[in-house]
């Protein structure tokens, strides 16, 4: 017995020698870590001035979704009785969260461009109360949202399985509140916004985009909805579907990128999975169809239905 624990001990003292030996290592490296971007140009922020939190704008777009359906994503239970309370301090620690993050969103955009910043704070406070001012609105567009998605999927049961479990509505949540805060000329967030759910749906819709009412994106993954796109009314889109910019030379980036490079969608256009469509001149008629797989780089007139011929299968 005595020379197992021996035998234990010795084995002990020498994962710990092993273990100091790499160790030991570790500092010459993380200098070597530091100083690396001294030598090439690194993208860091180590500055006094924080910067947003993707951690902290996930939990803002979480608090939206409470607000917005309320019961549905709140972590009591709530009931009429305590409904008044309970969504007045769910408002109340929104506002606190997105007029914090908005606040060193600006603060952070002034010293990025070297510009004097006197007003984040206030700007924050600002922002946070219009975005709060317009949640009426907002919760009205997204039931809107709600009952398309419902009135046109014959698998949807309860609108309930709609609000809680559909991608495409997730994702148009987020891009709603985003949007919100893009057309106040908010910084970062409505980006970090937009593209968090799109690593959480596969759904890619810019916050830049308008899109009208009554708007679906059935099943949803890889839909991309570039920056400068306008859809109207009453639209359904189904997976894979493209709403981009023509490719263009690198040299032609900076000119073009405050004009107009996505297409239009005007009301009650259907657009089946993997289709793409490209340009900013690009204009989808009203009332129109536009099939799976389609290519498009032109406009469509109104009353339109764009197909594929049917291709010949060839069985061996």
């Amino acid at each position: 017995m005595k020379d197992e624990a021996f035998d234990r001990k010795t084995l002990c003292t020498r994962e710990t020698k092993l273990l100091s030996s790499y160790r030991e290592k570790i500092p010459a490296i993380a200098e070597d870590i530091i100083h690396i971007c001294d030598e090439v140009k690194c993208f860091t922020h180590v500055e006094f001035d924080p910067i947003p939190s993707r951690e902290s704008v996930v939990a803002i777009i979480n608090q939206f979704r409470e607000i917005v359906f309320p019961g549905y994503f709140s972590n009591e239970r709530l009931d009429p009785a305590n409904l008044r309370y309970s969504l007045g301090q769910a408002v109340s620690h929104f506002f606190d969260s997105l007029s914090h993050q908005v606040a060193l969103s600006v603060r952070h955009e002034c010293f990025r461009h070297d510009r004097p910043c006197a007003r984040h704070t206030e700007k924050g406070y600002e922002v946070a109360l219009e975005v709060l001012k317009a949640v009426p609105e907002l919760r009205k567009t997204l039931t809107a949202d709600v009952q398309a998605a419902f009135d046109g999927d014959p698998a949807a049961k309860s609108h309930d399985e709609i609000i809680f479990s559909y991608p495409g509505m997730y994702a148009l949540t987020v891009y709603r509140l985003a949007h919100q805060l893009h057309q106040m000329d908010v910084p970062l967030l409505p980006r970090i916004m937009t593209e968090y759910a799109h690593s959480h749906t596969g759904i890619d819709i810019h916050p830049g985009a308008k899109i009208g009412k009554r708007f679906v994106i059935d099943h949803g993954t890889g839909v991309v909805i570039g920056e400068t796109t306008e859809i109207g009314d009453n639209v359904r889109i189904y997976q894979g579907v493209t709403l981009g910019a023509l490719s263009l030379p690198r040299e032609m980036v900076a000119e073009l990128r405050y004009q107009k490079r996505h297409p239009t969608i005007e009301d009650n256009v259907v657009i089946y999975s993997g289709a793409t469509i490209l340009g900013g001149e690009t204009v989808i008629g009203a009332n129109t169809t536009i099939g799976g797989s389609v290519w498009l780089t032109e406009s469509v007139p109104a009353n339109t239905r764009v197909m594929l011929e049917t291709p010949k299968l060839v069985y061996k």
